[in-house]
């Protein structure tokens, strides 16, 4: 497999909830939790894109543009998430997990290979989409929090915990989580 292009980002977290996004790249995404839906994130860029952020179970990520378009993402631990079918990975460099994660493949760690098995969906039905949901909210509710992959991941903060997605999401809608939907 090709090592996919790595693009970097930092999150700041805003005044007013928001958070600023800046990608290595140049784009810059405003986001912002969707009320009444913990797991969504509305989002809107410098280059004139918007949409939503919703990570489903497995570790997946659904990416709705405004003009209708899907896509799919999957958080595959150290801060990075893997887009498309693997020609893109995000690093979040402003958590620990990212930093480390950049580090290690640095190292050549073998263990940060992008596999086929940690590839996003290239499409999923409505009925899987809603599975994935379930197993999200069972995953919550048992506090297992990985998305409900299984797998073990180091959280934000290098703990090794599996917890990054969920251990700022605590359902009061005041915290936010370095590495929300990356």
């Amino acid at each position: 497999m090709n090592r996919p292009e790595e693009i970097g980002y930092a999150d700041e977290l805003l005044a007013d909830g928001t958070v600023h996004r800046r990608y290595e790249n140049g784009l810059e995404e405003w986001r912002r939790r969707t009320s009444g839906r913990p797991h969504v994130v509305d989002w809107h860029d410098n280059r004139g894109g918007s949409g939503t952020d919703e990570l489903l179970g497995d570790r997946i990520i659904k990416r709705a543009l405004a003009d209708g378009t899907v896509t799919y993402a999957r958080d595959i631990g150290y801060g990075r998430t893997l887009w498309g079918r693997g020609e893109r990975v995000l690093v979040n460099r402003s958590s620990f997990g990212g930093r480390m994660g950049v580090v290690l493949a640095g190292l050549g760690v073998a263990s940060l290979a992008v596999t086929a098995a940690q590839l996003p969906p290239l499409s999923l039905s409505p009925e899987q989409e809603e599975e994935l949901r379930q197993q999200q909210a069972q995953a919550q509710q048992s506090g297992g929090g990985d998305g409900g992959g299984g797998s073990s991941d180091t959280g934000s903060d290098g703990s090794g915990d599996g917890n990054d997605w969920d251990s700022d999401w605590d359902g009061d809608g005041d915290a936010w989580n370095d590495d929300d939907f990356g």
